[in-house]
Order: C-alpha cells, then sequence, then structure tokens
C-alpha cells in the first residue's frame, strides 16, 4: 500500500511537470520509478505506457477543445511513433535487467541533457509553415523508439524537435504531439504485453499512476499560467540527472565518495541554471519596460 501512494504521488508531480511543460510525464516518471519504487526498466515503462493511455485521451480532449491540434501533423506522426514504441518495447522487455537498467538510465540522463540545455538557451520559434512527412515520419519513429526504451522520451524528443524547426504555433506543437502520444503509448503498451505477458506488468502501479496524474491534471492547467516554463524546465533536468546518475553509478559500483561529488555539481549547476534563467527573465522585463512606447499622431 506505501508503494502505491508513493506511486501515486510520482504521478502526481509528473503530471504537473508535462501539464506546465508539454513534457516529461515518462522522463520524470520513469526515473523516480526505478530510483524510488526499485522497478526494473521494463516494468517501470510498461506502468508509465498504461497510465498515459489514460491521461493521453484526457489531454487530447482538452487540447481539441482549444482548438490546439493539427490533425494532419497527428496522422503524420503518430502512426511512425507507434512503430518505433512497439520495437522499443519488445527491445527493452528482452533484455536482462543488468543490461536494461544502464541502458535506460543513460537515455534518460541524455534526455535530462538535452531538456536542461533547452530551457537554459531559450529557443524561440519562427513560423514558417507546416511541417511534411519527409520531417515527421523519422521524427516519429526515433521518438517512438526512445519513449519505449527509456520510459519516455515522446515529448522531449518531439516536442522540442517541432518548436525548433519553427513551422507550427507552440501550442499546436504541444497539442497535436499530446494527442499522438496516445496512439504511441497503446503500441508501446501493446508491445510490453506481448513481450511480458500479462503478470510481468504492475496493474496496480499503473493505475496508482494514473489516479495521480488525473487528480493533478486541473492543478497542472493553472500552474502553466502562473509558473515559468524555463525554470520548471530546468528544475525537472536536475531532478531527472540526479536520479538517473545514482543509479547508473551504483549499477558501475562506483564509490560514494566520488557519488557524493557527482551529486553536489549536479546540484550545483542545476541552481546556477535556475539563477542564470531568473536574471535572463528579469533583465528581459526591465527592457521591455525601458523601450520607449511609440504614439500614433492623429
Amino acid at each position: 500500500m506505501r508503494k502505491l501512494i508513493v506511486v501515486a504521488v510520482v504521478g502526481l508531480l509528473a503530471q504537473l511537470v508535462d501539464g506546465a511543460l508539454g513534457m516529461g510525464y515518462g522522463v520524470t516518471s520513469s526515473s523516480l520509478l526505478v530510483a524510488v519504487a526499485a522497478l526494473t526498466p521494463a516494468a517501470a515503462s510498461a506502468s508509465v505506457h498504461l497510465s498515459e493511455m489514460g491521461t493521453n485521451i484526457a489531454s487530447g480532449i482538452s487540447h481539441w477543445r482549444l482548438k490546439n491540434v493539427d490533425w494532419r501533423v497527428v496522422a503524420r506522426i503518430a502512426l511512425p511513433g507507434a512503430i518505433g514504441s512497439f520495437i522499443g518495447a519488445t527491445v527493452l522487455s528482452n533484455l536482462s535487467t543488468e543490461a536494461a537498467e544502464p541502458v535506460m538510465c543513460g537515455i534518460l540522463l541524455a534526455l535530462g541533457v538535452y531538456i536542461f540545455i533547452r530551457f537554459l538557451i531559450g529557443i524561440k520559434p519562427r513560423l514558417r509553415g507546416n511541417p511534411g512527412l519527409k520531417l515527421l515520419a523519422p521524427l516519429g519513429l526515433f521518438a517512438g523508439f526512445v519513449d519505449a526504451t527509456g520510459g519516455g522520451g515522446w515529448g522531449p524528443v518531439a516536442t522540442p524537435a517541432l518548436l525548433t524547426d519553427g513551422r507550427m504555433e507552440p501550442r499546436k506543437v504541444i497539442g497535436s504531439i499530446d494527442t499522438a502520444e496516445f496512439v504511441v503509448s497503446a503500441a508501446a503498451s501493446l508491445g510490453f504485453i506481448i513481450a511480458l505477458g500479462s503478470q510481468g506488468i504492475h496493474w496496480g502501479l499503473a493505475l496508482a499512476l494514473l489516479i495521480g496524474g488525473v487528480i493533478a491534471a486541473p492543478i497542472a492547467a493553472y500552474l502553466v499560467r502562473i509558473a515559468p516554463a524555463h525554470l520548471l524546465g530546468i528544475a525537472v533536468a536536475g531532478i531527472i540527472l540526479l536520479t538517473n546518475s545514482r543509479t547508473l553509478m551504483k549499477s558501475a559500483d562506483v564509490d560514494s565518495g566520488t557519488r557524493w561529488i557527482v551529486y553536489i555539481g549536479l546540484f550545483v549547476v542545476t541552481v546556477a541554471g535556475l539563477v542564470f534563467v531568473i536574471a535572463r527573465n528579469r533583465r528581459n522585463k526591465d527592457d521591455s519596460a525601458d523601450r520607449p512606447v511609440e504614439t500614433v499622431s492623429a
């Protein structure tokens, strides 16, 4: 019962992150499930993807009602994403726990670095049309594969890629990627069920994650209005880096002294990133306030 409560809290926190950033549910959930709940990589990823099917439906409906979905993009990226996630689930399920854990944590660690850099830099997209199949098909295939093998990664890979590409409004990027993720999560779940069998799935943990996510959904909708996305992105990246570096170093039998040096270093880097982003935001506000207002003479 205690583990279910912990997992429900993990789901709640992960949904708060995802609702505020448009990414991070899978990466955050999987990182904490492996580190806190001591699940195997395959079990963690399977639990996350099963719970995501429910949260994706709610998210997709909300985005559709707000007209944040480009269905052409959803159609072009969802199928390749489903293929990639099914293959990724099969690959992860057939790896031994000893081999899968460092692989999964390595992927999550790389995604954490990517998220940190992205929100530290603060990329501003330039709108110039709609992305085509040549971009969306390979992007979906790769993001789906990373999502299943890493326990998360669909949003962190696909969303920044389309935002950086600059052919869509940010709200439609997030809405379309979130909506397409239902198909990706369903394909990954099918792959895990076929490879692991129904007995290899932690149904109770998946339900606990889902409950936590559903509770957090309305809170996340409010949080996204009041919390700066860049601050949340840096903080989440720091959590991902700390939890996965811990697992990787323990699997590599790194001595405790070295581990603590790494932990302190990552903590300092995260705090420095937060300070930098806060200073940049204040500087931008001051520049906007000092800018003269143009008046139109009658």
